[in-house]
């Protein structure tokens, strides 16, 4: 325990040297602690970098170390500590020695779940960067750091870097204007980049590899509500190993090449079969083609026959997951607007049935009640969150929002103007935010109630009528 992270700091320090090691320090902790305060990181930050100079030189003492983390973690304990707040302090200041260091140093707020993070024009940067261009940099990477806390170290190192490089430029330059111009191009790639691996990797996070798969296999059915099973799955299974492999790894262009391999895939496969993602697939920047097939609306959903159940035998089987997610696959292409959180509570739901009825005395008995229910319940539950998104997505803001109070008063004419308004805001707001094909998945989820038969769906804290 205690030599190994030693040994870590120190290595990083002295490959890095002070300045680089301190940046390293500030996006790591800000990943970390994404609601903490600058000030609140700076402290910290303070702390790591001063004792890694003290104890990381030749000829220190080997207790050096251990004695100032201690110290550290005293401090982290003691009351009006200035380091970032977290509910699960108490409870490793409870424990002692290493334990107390370890637990302390796992502790980490939930990342966010929409990024905060606004660039300002070119004249704010240059006037900020002027003023106080230290400031300036560590600022700025305390605030990209946690909102983009998702994406993978290296890609946030490099487009970081390469932001502050482009400030540090540009701003004493006599042709500022065309100087930005230039460099936002040039950095194009990867800030697509940053943005891509913070929503893929925020996805993965929240769901785990199998749901990813599920998640990324209706997202493409519902593009290409054409396409089978057999096409779309291996691409899933594809994407899913990806965000598996490089959103946790430190390697520096895991996530670029990785990324760009699986959309050469996806490309072949799927660019002669539709005019759009032969679109998103005809430049050279396999990045930005990825961007473009990610962001790609629904496609109108086809007229298909009704989609054939999987027996029990299947559901209970060796095979059972994939027999369930071909299923709900065969619903996300016939109900194309069904966003993913919607989709993500069926996924669910549909899990818990097959793990308590496989595993119950009579499996049959308990998968045909639940069925019969199903039957019942689920093509409203479809319908209705197919209707809102599918209006979202046709219909300007405006009129979304008039189509909404049309049918909320149709549905509930006694409710006062003032309810209306607020029901009608309530749902524009998650239309807007969990409609769309990259809505944060976390959010999205705590806005629709656990699907299952006999519970009502909600959006904004109202029942979707």
């Amino acid at each position: 325990g205690k030599a190994y992270v030693r040994d870590k700091v120190c290595q990083e320090f002295q490959a890095l040297g002070k300045e680089d090691f301190r940046s390293l320090t500030i996006i790591a902790n800000s990943r970390k602690f994404s609601n903490a305060t600058f000030e609140e990181i700076s402290h910290l930050v303070h702390e790591i970098v001063s004792l890694a100079e003290t104890c990381c030189v030749e000829g220190a003492d080997p207790s050096c170390y251990d004695a100032g983390s201690s110290a550290l973690s005293a401090k982290s304990c003691g009351g009006g500590s200035p380091f970032p707040a977290h509910p699960g302090t108490a409870g490793c200041c409870a424990q002692e020695g290493l334990e107390q260091k370890l637990c302390l140093a796992a502790l980490r707020h939930p990342p966010q779940q929409l990024p905060r993070y606004l660039q300002p024009s070119n004249e704010e940067l240059c006037q900020a960067f002027k003023k106080d261009p230290k400031d300036f940099a560590d600022r700025f990477l305390h605030e990209y750091a946690s909102s983009y806390g998702q994406a993978p170290l290296p890609v946030l190192l490099g487009s970081t870097r390469t932001f502050l490089s482009m400030v540090s430029t540009c701003c004493i330059s006599p042709a500022p204007t065309s100087c930005f111009l230039k460099e936002k191009l040039e950095r194009k790639t990867l800030s697509l980049l940053t943005l891509l691996s913070n929503r893929v990797c925020s996805r993965f996070t929240a769901y785990g590899k199998e749901k990813v798969t599920f998640s990324y296999l209706t997202s493409l059915a519902q593009k290409m509500p054409g396409a089978s099973f057999e096409d779309l799955f291996p691409l899933a299974e594809d994407a899913a190993e990806v965000f598996s492999q490089c959103c946790d790894s430190v390697a520096e262009d895991c996530m670029q090449k990785k990324l760009s391999e699986h959309t050469a895939k996806a490309c072949g496969a799927l660019l002669a079969r539709d005019e759009r993602f032969a679109d998103c697939c005809n430049g050279k920047n396999l990045v930005q083609s990825y961007f473009c097939i990610l962001a790609l609306p629904p496609a109108p959903a086809p007229i298909l026959p009704e989609a054939q159940k999987p027996t029990n035998e299947q559901l209970c089987g060796e095979e059972g997951a994939r027999h369930a997610k071909r299923y709900l696959f065969e619903l996300a292409r016939r109900h194309t607007a069904v966003p993913d959180a919607f989709l993500g509570k069926l996924y669910d739901a549909s899990e818990k049935v097959r793990v308590e009825c496989c595993s119950a005395k009579d499996a049959s008995a308990c998968l045909d009640s639940k069925r019969q229910q199903m039957g019942e319940e689920l093509p409203p539950f479809l319908e209705k969150a197919n209707q809102l998104c599918g209006q979202y997505t046709k219909l300007n803001f405006l009129d979304f929002k008039k189509r909404l109070r049309e049918s909320l008063m149709q549905t509930m004419p006694k409710a006062s103007p003032e309810l209306l308004g607020q029901l009608v805001e309530q749902r524009a707001d998650f239309a807007s935010t969990c409609c769309p094909p990259n809505s944060p998945p976390l959010y999205c989820a705590s806005k629709v109630k656990p699907w299952a038969p006999t519970a009502p769906c909600r959006a904004g804290g109202q029942p979707l009528r």
